[in-house]
Parts: structure tokens; C-alpha cells; sequence
């Protein structure tokens, strides 16, 4: 199997991560110590944002009003894929009891966690997907409680068809904070609310790396970095589609890689062709990022068989990997890393990030290749329980107790003995079968 790059992704430039970790464990800190009052300061500070942290019930009860009814539509709509979704995910997490043997019977038990803090991103786009996602998601869970934190945009506050997609999706409370400020009132319960769980939702890096600080006496659903996707395609993909679907994810920003393997060089050359000309339709500031994107770290790459390019993604192991190819079934039975998967030239990437249904918070930066994305299973405790009874007592008590001696933990083995003091059961141990 061989490749070869028709375009490079250039060699990366030294990033500030130092400086962003620097900076966010000092805010971290501050937060800590602070409380709400660095909150709010912070909010005014870097946000310009003096109103109120929490968003008042009337301001929520308006935003239907001001939301246009072909947007609500489609809120509903996205809204109603991802719960139906994310319910159907819920129902495959079970419990269950099982007799192992007579007198030993063991069971799990899926039980949500009590509340969780979802970061919405804002900033340049105002991501209204992003809070059904997760907020819709968690609610599905059977989390009971659910706060939600966005950014705001200049004097308004959040957007009015942001805080209508949170609102429907399910959060108990809607606080107006951005950034580490937001991340940390959520994990510390302040405004008002319960310390989250477990914190999950898309951000900037300083999001990310707050979230990965705080990680240990809190959950996150995953280290988050910039976000990528993978094309695949034969000749019978359409090349202007395929330019599309590239600039289409290069717009999220300068820092998204965009890649497309294909087995047919003609292909490679007209894709190669076409995206700048889709680049130059994009209005700014999306052209400018997208632009930067694909010169800096977008490639192409040639491969010799569907194989190889199968190979070659599961080595890069990316967030979204779509396939415009023959044979679908055959692509969806090999691949095997990846965060959410696209079969067909009829499907898009845009229809995952928006409204399909699957959710759209998922492993970048090759993470793909030992998780999975956000799901109702990141909001659940899978736990176990056990209890023993007479006919297991001997030949569990034997086999603990020698198997804690050959550990050299003799408190443990006693601890197992003790319990056959009212045990008349013989000691059997049940045979051991290979294969």
C-alpha cells in the first residue's frame, strides 16, 4: 500500500500553550478563592457584561417571541432528532441481575449523575446546535439537574435563539458567563446552582484547558482541540461536493485541518482546483479562516487502493470521517476510528454538526482512537452491586481467602473466613474450564 501527498499540511508553529495553561490556573485560582464576585468581575472585564449572571425566567419566557418562527421550526426540529436519539441511546444502557452461581447473585446499575454544567460556545458564531447537544443529551440521561453557561454578545446578552434552544433542550438554569469564568461557576455551584458533576460542551482552548485543570474533583466529557475532518472518495464522488465539504469545515477557524484521500488522481487534481474558488464565495471573516485552514493544514493525499485509504484513516484516526465512495457497507464494517461517521454523497457534515441527531461533541486530535464522542452514557454511573448467600459462602470464602494469601493479605483472608461461621455449606470449589 502506498500514498502520496499532492498537498502538505505545512510544519505547525509553536503554539502558546504554556502561556494559556499559565494564565488559566491563575484565573482558576482567583475563582476559587473569589467566588462569584471574580466571576461577575471577570465577566465585566473581559466580556463587558454587567447585567445579571443568571438569566431571569421573563427574559426566557420573551426570547419565543423574538425567535423567527422558521428558525424555531428548525430548533424543533434538530431538537426533536437529538432527544429521540439520545433516548434511544439511553434505552441500550441497562440494568441488570444475574445468579452466578446458587447463593451469589450480582447486578449493574446505570444511575445518572445529580447535575452538570454545559458550556455553549459564542464568540464568532453563535452555536445553537451545540446547546442541544449537550444540554438535550444530559436531560435525556435522566440528569436532574442541568446548567448552562454561553458568553454574551455585547450589551444583549446571549442571543435570543441561543437561550430558546437551551431552554427547550431542558436547563434548569442559564447563566450569562463565558470562558474560565463560566467553566468554574459551574463546577463551583455558584449563582445559584448545584457543583456540576461533571462539565461537557465544546469551547476556545482557554475552556479547554480550564475543563482539563479542573478534571479529578470534577468530570469533563473529553480535552477538546481544534476541530477536523477526513474526506474519502472514489471517482464516482462529485469533486465540487467534495471542495465544498472541505471549505465548508475549514470555516470553523484557522486552526482546523481539513483532509481528502482519494484513489483517483484526476479527482485529487480538480479538488485540489476548486476549493480555493469555493474558499472566495464565503463571506468574511469565514473566508480569511477557512483560507488558513486549508493552506496551513489541509492535504490531499493519493492512495493506491480503498484499502490504503481505509488505513490511512484509521491512522489519523479523525473527528468526523465521511465517505463519498462505492460499497458503503464495506466502508462502515472496516473503519474503525473515528468520532461520528458520514456514508454517502447524499450525507454531509453539517447535517451531524446541525440536526441528524448523533452528537456532535466528539474526539479530535486523534482521541478517536480510544473514545468515543459525547453520549447519554458520559452523564451515567455504570455501577455494580453484590450480595452473597449461604450456598456460595465455602467456595467463594476458600477461594478469596487463597487467592489473599498468595497476595500476603492475611486480613483479607480472614475477613473472607469469618463469614463461614454460620456457613454448614462444603467447601467446593467449582472446576475450572478452559476454552
Amino acid at each position: 500500500m502506498t500514498v502520496e501527498f499532492l498537498k502538505s499540511a505545512r510544519p505547525a508553529a509553536a503554539r502558546g500553550g504554556a502561556d494559556i495553561s499559565d494564565t488559566v490556573r491563575l484565573m482558576l485560582a482567583r475563582l476559587a478563592g473569589g467566588g462569584e464576585a471574580a466571576a461577575r468581575d471577570y465577566a465585566c472585564r473581559l466580556d463587558g457584561w454587567s447585567g445579571p449572571v443568571a438569566v431571569p425566567a421573563a427574559a426566557l419566557r420573551a426570547t419565543g417571541a423574538q425567535v423567527p418562527p422558521d428558525l424555531k421550526q428548525a430548533i424543533g426540529y434538530a431538537h426533536e432528532n437529538i432527544r429521540r436519539f439520545a433516548e434511544a441511546q439511553r434505552a441500550t444502557a441497562l440494568d441488570f441481575e444475574i445468579e452466578l452461581r446458587p447463593g451469589l447473585t450480582l447486578g449493574q446499575r446505570q444511575i445518572p449523575v445529580n447535575a452538570v454544567g454545559c458550556y455553549v460556545p459564542g464568540g464568532r458564531y453563535a452555536h445553537i446546535a451545540s446547546a442541544l447537544m449537550s444540554i438535550a443529551t444530559a436531560r435525556a440521561a435522566g440528569v436532574p439537574h442541568i446548567t448552562a453557561c454561553s458568553p454574551p454578545r455585547g450589551a444583549a446578552g446571549i442571543p435570543p435563539a441561543l437561550l430558546y434552544a437551551m431552554a427547550l433542550a431542558g436547563a434548569d438554569r442559564i447563566l450569562v458567563l463565558g470562558g474560565v469564568q463560566g467553566v468554574a461557576a459551574m463546577a463551583q455551584g455558584l449563582f445559584g446552582t448545584p457543583p456540576a458533576d461533571i462539565l461537557v460542551g465544546p469551547g476556545n482552548a482557554y475552556v479547554a484547558e480550564a475543563k482539563r485543570q479542573l478534571f479529578g474533583p470534577v468530570g469533563i466529557d473529553m480535552v477538546a482541540g481544534p476541530t477536523d475532518l477526513m474526506l474519502l472518495a472514489d471517482n464516482s464522488a462529485d469533486p465540487l461536493t467534495l471542495a465544498w465539504d472541505l471549505t465548508a469545515q475549514a470555516e470553523h477557524g484557522a486552526t482546523s485541518p481539513v483532509w481528502f484521500a482519494t484513489d483517483d488522481r484526476a479527482l485529487a487534481r480538480e479538488v485540489l482546483r476548486l476549493v480555493p474558488a469555493c474558499l472566495a464565495e464565503l463571506p468574511e471573516p469565514n473566508a480569511a479562516a477557512a483560507r488558513t485552514a486549508w493552506e496551513d493544514l489541509g492535504e490531499v493525499i493519493l492512495c493506491d487502493s480503498r484499502e490504503a485509504m481505509a488505513a490511512l484513516a484509521d491512522s489519523y484516526a479523525p473527528e468526523h470521517l465521511h465517505v463519498q465512495a462505492r460499497d458503503p457497507g464495506w466502508w462502515r464494517a472496516r473503519l474503525t476510528a473515528y468520532g461520528s461517521l458520514f456514508l454517502g454523497a447524499e450525507t454531509t457534515v453539517a447535517f451531524g454538526d446541525k440536526a441528524a441527531g448523533p452528537n456532535h461533541v466528539l474526539p479530535t486530535g486523534r482521541a478517536a482512537r480510544y473514545t468515543g464522542g459525547l453520549s447519554v452514557h458520559k452523564f451515567l454511573k455504570t455501577v455494580t452491586w453484590q450480595r452473597a448467600a449461604d450456598p456460595a459462602l465455602a467456595a467463594l470464602a476458600q477461594a478469596t481467602a487463597t487467592i489473599s494469601r498468595a497476595e500476603g493479605m492475611e486480613g483479607h483472608a480472614r475477613s473472607a473466613e469469618r463469614r463461614l461461621a454460620n456457613s454448614l455449606a462444603p467447601v467446593k470449589l467449582a472446576a475450572h474450564q478452559e476454552g
